[in-house]
C-alpha cells in the first residue's frame, strides 16, 4: 500500500531563519570588504614598494584562502560550522584592525595573508551551514538570498570607503574590523542549532541522511559541472571583468575611469533583482538547465564584451552577464549541497577553491594574453572557460530539483 504524500502546511515553503541571518551576516562582510578593496593599493604604495609588491599584498588574500581551504572542510566536519564561522570572521577581523595598525610593508603582507585564512573559514562554514539549514526544494532561493547580502554590501562598501579615506588612509580598515564584529555577533546571537533538513520537504521528522564519500561526490557529474561553473565564473567575474573592464573602458572606449564604476553599478543593480527569480528557477525548474543557460549566456555576453563599439553597449551587454551570474551564483551551489549531503564540509571547501583558483589565474594569464594579443583575445577565454562549463553541466543527469543524487528521470 502506497503511502499517501504528507499535506503542505502553512510556512512549509518558508526558508528557515538561518537564511536571513546568513544573509545579514554576509552584507556586514561586504560592505567592510568594500571599504578595504579600493584603499589597500594606495595604502601599500604609501610604505614605498612598487606595483609587484603591491600586488602581491592584493592577492595574498586570495592565495590564502585557497591554500587553507581543504582544512578548512576538515575543521567544520569536526567542530561545527557556527563555530569555525564565528572564529573565521574574528580572524579576519583581528588581521584588518593590525592592517590599519601597520608599520610596515611586510606587517601589511603579513596580517592581510592571516586575513585570507579567516575569509576561508567564514566562506566555507557558512555554505556549508546553509546547504545543513534547508531542503534540496529551497536550496537555489537560499543560494539566492544569501548572495543577495552580498551584493548590497559590495555595492555600499566602496562609497563608505571613499568617505573615511577621506579622514584618513588607516581608518577604513578599523571600520572593516568592526563591521565584522558586529556580523560575528549577529552570527552568534542568530543562529540556532538547526538539524539538516530533510532532502524533499521542508518538515520530515525522519533523521538526515549520512554525507556522501568525498570520493564518491567527485566522481559525480553534477559535482564536476559545479567545479567548472565555479571556476569560470571565478576567472571571468573575479579576474577578467574587474581587472580588464576599466582598462576597456579607458583605453578602447576612451571613457573616463568613472563610467567603469557606472557600469559595474548597474550591471550589480540587475544582479540583486535577478537573484530572488534564478532561486526559483534552480528550485522548480533545475540545477542542469540553469547551470546550462548560465554558462552559455555569459559566454555569448563575454564574447560581446570583447567588441562593445561605445559604453552604452557595454553597460548593457553587463547587465545580460549579471543574468547569467544569477543563475551561476545559485545553481552550482545547491547542485554542491544536492550531491554532497549534510556533511558537506570538504566537498564546499574544493567548490570555494575552484572559484579562487580562477580569481587568482584570470587577472595574470589574461593579462599576459592581453598584452600579447589584445583586450578582445583576453575577453574570449572567459567565453571558452563558459563554454566548457556548459559542456560540462549538459553531462549531468536529468534530476527534478529535489531528488537526491540517485533519483534521475529520464
Amino acid at each position: 500500500m502506497t503511502r499517501p504524500a504528507p499535506l503542505p502546511h502553512a510556512g512549509a515553503d518558508r526558508l528557515p531563519a538561518d537564511v536571513y541571518v546568513l544573509a545579514v551576516i554576509s552584507f556586514f562582510v561586504a560592505v567592510g570588504f568594500g571599504v578595504v578593496i579600493p584603499v589597500l593599493p594606495v595604502f601599500a604604495r604609501d610604505f614605498g614598494v612598487g606595483q609587484l609588491e603591491t600586488g602581491f599584498v592584493v592577492s595574498a588574500f586570495a592565495v590564502m584562502r585557497l591554500v587553507t581551504s581543504p582544512l578548512t572542510g576538515r575543521l567544520i566536519d569536526r567542530a561545527g560550522e557556527r563555530a569555525v564561522l564565528t572564529v573565521g570572521i574574528l580572524i579576519v577581523a583581528a588581521s584588518s584592525a593590525a592592517m590599519g595598525a601597520a608599520q610596515s610593508y611586510e606587517q601589511l603582507l603579513l596580517f592581510r595573508a592571516a586575513g585570507g585564512i579567516g575569509s576561508s573559514m567564514f566562506t566555507v562554514s557558512a555554505m556549508t551551514l546553509l546547504i545543513r539549514s534547508v531542503s534540496d526544494s529551497h536550496r537555489g532561493r537560499a543560494t539566492g538570498t544569501f548572495q543577495t547580502g552580498f551584493l548590497i554590501g559590495n555595492m555600499a562598501g566602496p562609497a563608505v570607503g571613499g568617505l573615511l579615506a577621506a579622514v584618513s588612509i588607516r581608518v577604513p580598515f578599523f571600520f572593516y574590523a568592526a563591521t565584522l564584529v558586529a556580523a560575528a555577533i549577529v552570527g552568534m546571537a542568530g543562529l540556532r542549532g538547526t538539524r539538516p533538513a530533510a532532502t524533499t520537504g521542508g518538515h520530515s521528522a525522519d533523521p538526515a541522511p549520512a554525507g556522501r564519500p568525498f570520493r564518491r561526490v567527485l566522481a559525480d557529474p553534477g559535482y564536476q559541472a559545479a567545479l567548472a561553473c565555479n571556476f569560470a565564473t571565478g576567472w571571468t567575474s573575479l579576474g577578467i571583468r574587474s581587472s580588464l573592464t576599466p582598462v576597456l573602458v579607458v583605453e578602447v572606449l576612451h571613457r573616463d575611469p568613472i563610467w567603469t564604476g557606472l557600469a559595474m553599478a548597474i550591471a550589480s543593480v540587475v544582479q540583486t533583482i535577478a537573484l530572488r527569480p534564478a532561486g526559483w528557477f534552480v528550485d522548480r525548474v533545475g540545477r542542469r538547465p540553469a547551470m546550462i543557460a548560465g554558462s552559455v549566456i555569459g559566454a555569448v555576453a563575454m564574447l560581446a564584451v570583447a567588441f562593445v563599439p561605445d559604453i552604452w553597449t557595454l553597460i548593457g551587454v553587463l547587465c545580460v552577464y549579471a543574468l547569467a551570474v544569477s543563475l551561476m551564483g545559485t545553481a552550482p551551489a545547491a547542485t554542491v549541497g544536492d550531491i554532497a549531503g549534510p556533511r558537506s564540509g570538504m566537498p564546499v571547501a574544493v567548490f570555494s577553491m575552484a572559484s579562487d583558483t580562477g580569481q587568482i589565474l584570470g587577472p595574470i594569464l589574461a593579462g599576459v594574453i592581453a598584452d600579447r594579443a589584445g583586450i578582445p583575445f583576453a575577453y574570449l577565454t572567459a567565453t571558452l572557460l563558459m563554454g566548457l562549463a556548459a559542456l560540462a553541466s549538459a553531462r549531468m543527469p536529468r534530476r527534478t530539483p529535489a531528488s537526491s543524487p540517485k533519483e534521475t528521470v529520464r
